[in-house]
């Protein structure tokens, strides 16, 4: 019993029929204290017009009072015309009521009345007034009419309140389960995915209600956990893949040099070799450490206001001669204002660095590399153009993907990491990164910081 009552279909059946019978209450409430005062306040209005046309007269109020009592046919009509000395004048009520004052304005007093030959004690809503000869007129109603309209409205709520209750927890009980099929459905299909079935989703039912919106919101977060799961699934096999080859290297030089090695110089020369390729896969690794630091926010310590135009300005100048070298042109024509920015100036140094490094590497010689700064529509824009091979439509959205290398760069040394480390660096200082082509042909990647 107590599991029953733990279980959210059962809390809100229970919940819900709570609701409606405090609301049915409320209601019933409502109308009785609507109903009773407007039937009170009714009686009170005529036994108050009836005692002043009684008192007009003072000759003939004995008359008028007993034409009042006349004209009632239920005999809850009552009232009294009584001498100075309190003596009954005319009327049926018994005595001068000593609790009811002369003002005219009716109030619920006890008294003695004579109804069909007996003398009675009723309650009574009663107005009395005094006359110019001492004499006081009594005018009065019985209770009845009041009482009936507050029982009648209790019993009604009464009445009411059980078929309202069992239909309040059955609709309570029908909403719930059908939340509940929602729930097991839902939870059968985490407890498929607990057991290892990843590409289980959560079922839509196509409702937009809440549960269809948490259960979209849930299948996008699976399907992203899935991506990055085949992206660590694919870093780990590129990781392999590009140790796998230096430490082959290593071991062969390895072997080959401790069976046909003669002279000190020899060992030292695979020793050497060896050492390179060891530096390679060093190299390989820190950039993957580096990656996952920049990208866990870990370089935010060392942001400052920074003069961009200054950062890619040294940018230019650091790979000129490597440019020069090549027969490569490279063009940077500083802007001539661009607002600061706050960042880490080496990351970005870095970032820019591997951005101009890519567009040299792949610019045949004679060819052209643009450096461009650019201030417009509350945004800068970083743009590094070449006249190269370019990246093709289809695996530009890839390129930034680690280990990444395009069909261009199968050939040329590298490790598809320096992509990634752009990537990274822009996310962490919220910039947009994007690659399309560059006019007239060639590869354009831009930066842009936007300042809303």
């Amino acid at each position: 019993m107590i599991d029953l009552f733990r279980t959210t279909a059962v809390r809100w059946a229970l919940g819900i029929a709570l609701w409606s019978t405090a609301m049915t209450l409320a209601l019933f409430g409502f109308v009785y204290w609507q109903t009773a005062p407007f039937v009170q306040d009714e009686l009170a209005h005529v036994v108050r017009h009836e005692v002043l046309y009684a008192a007009q007269q003072p000759d003939a109020a004995g008359t008028r009072v007993e034409a009042w009592i006349r004209e009632d046919l239920h005999s809850v009509h009552f009232g009294g015309v009584f001498g100075p000395d309190g003596s009954r004048q005319a009327g049926n009520i018994d005595a001068l009521p000593r609790d009811l004052p002369p003002d005219g304005e009716v109030r619920r007093i006890g008294t003695r009345v004579a109804i069909a030959g007996q003398t009675l004690h009723e309650e009574l809503w009663s107005a009395a007034l005094t006359l110019p000869d001492g004499r006081v007129v009594v005018v009065a109603h019985d209770t009845d009419e009041i009482d009936r309209a507050r029982s009648t409205v209790l019993r009604a709520l009464g009445l009411a309140l059980v078929p309202m209750l069992a239909l309040s927890a059955l609709g309570g009980t029908v909403l719930a389960a059908r939340g509940r099929r929602r729930v097991v459905a839902t939870q059968a299909a985490v407890a498929r995915l607990m057991h290892g079935h990843l590409n289980q989703r959560l079922p839509v039912h196509g409702t937009n209600d809440e549960f269809d919106r948490l259960a979209r919101d849930v299948n996008t977060l699976l399907d992203e956990i899935g991506r990055l799961m085949e992206e660590v699934r694919g870093v780990g096999d590129a990781v392999a893949h590009d140790l796998r080859t230096p430490l082959t290297r290593l071991r062969t030089r390895l072997e080959t040099s401790r069976e046909r090695a003669e002279s000190v110089e020899e060992f030292r020369e695979a020793i050497d070799q060896g050492l390179a390729w060891i530096d390679q896969t060093l190299a390989m690794v820190n950039a993957v450490l580096r990656i996952g630091e920049i990208e866990h926010g870990r370089r935010r310590a060392a942001f400052a206001r920074l003069d961009l135009a200054g950062i890619v300005a040294e940018v230019a100048e650091f790979h000129e001669p490597v440019a020069e070298e090549k027969g490569v042109s490279l063009r940077f024509l500083p802007p001539d204002a661009v607002p600061s920015i706050e960042g880490d100036r080496d990351l970005l140094f870095e970032a820019l660095s591997n951005l101009v490094e890519n567009a040299v590497k792949f610019t045949p010689p004679g060819g052209e590399v643009r450096i461009g700064l650019h201030d417009r529509d509350a945004a800068t824009l970083i743009a590094v153009e070449d006249t190269g091979p370019g990246v093709p439509e289809r695996e530009r959205a890839q390129v930034f993907g680690r280990f990444h290398r395009s069909e261009p760069a199968r050939g040329s040394p590298g490790n598809g990491l320096g992509l990634s480390l752009v990537s990274a660096v822009a996310q962490l200082h919220g910039l947009e990164v994007g690659i399309g082509e560059a006019p007239g042909g060639g590869c354009r990647v831009t930066m842009v910081w936007r300042r809303d």
